[in-house]
């Protein structure tokens, strides 16, 4: 069973809140919004949201004492924000514990991108192709290694990232730009056409071993993983 990411977002600027909120809802996510941080901690605690977007100057309560506070008991993934560029404010807040930070202003697309960075480095607890063991294909995502029916593949590093993003949300099409987001956040020289030619790659060794191809190409959109 797949369980929606959870994103609990304490931004105080209305209208930057509600554009993030419908960026996630449009990436399957589900959204809270808090306005202040006065009940942030116990929101945050109380809802168990798989990952927070924080903006550093709230009324109320401050981001960085809300993470200062939330690091006591809480390790949910915390990604701070701020219009304030100093130095010490960026160490400050990753040093309280932060997953990330993003300095405004910003896209909604690369906001969007750091959230699907951190909730693959932590957990969500969405079913994907490696946590089933009945899955021909199994993806360890802490050695970076794939095995189909107990082989290894050798993918390299962006073909891994490009296969897992996949496997992540079976039967979902994904079009080439959302896959650059899901697997590349961070690779800027990746073009929306590369994607064709790692998904021909990972094909490739995939009929090395096997016949059988779990990448379904949707013609005009994208593709899309069917185990």
């Amino acid at each position: 069973m797949v369980t929606k990411p959870h994103i609990l977002i304490v931004e105080d600027e209305t209208a930057l809140a509600e554009v993030m909120r419908d960026y996630l809802l449009s990436d399957g996510m589900s959204v809270d919004i808090l306005s202040t941080g006065t009940h942030a901690v116990k929101t945050a605690l109380d809802g168990a949201p798989n990952l927070i977007i924080l903006d550093l100057m709230l009324p109320g309560v401050d981001g960085l004492t809300i993470c200062r506070e939330l690091r006591q008991t809480s390790d949910v993934p915390i990604i701070m924000t701020t219009a304030r560029v100093e130095e010490i404010d960026r160490l400050l807040g990753l040093e309280l514990g932060a997953d990330d930070y993003v300095c405004k202003p910003y896209s909604p697309r690369e906001l969007l991108a750091r959230v699907r960075a951190v909730l693959r480095r932590r957990p969500t607890g969405e079913q994907v192709a490696s946590e089933d063991p009945k899955s021909r294909l199994q993806i360890d995502s802490e050695k970076w290694r794939v095995t189909l029916d107990g082989s290894d593949l050798d993918l390299t590093r962006r073909e891994f990232s490009l296969i897992a993003a996949l496997a992540a949300r079976p039967g979902r099409v994904f079009s080439r730009d959302q896959l650059l987001s899901l697997a590349f956040p961070d690779d800027t020289d990746v073009i929306d056409r590369t994607i064709d030619s790692h998904i021909r790659n990972i094909r490739r060794k995939f009929h090395s071993k096997t016949d059988w191809d779990p990448i379904r190409s949707v013609y005009g959109v994208g593709y899309a993983y069917e185990d």
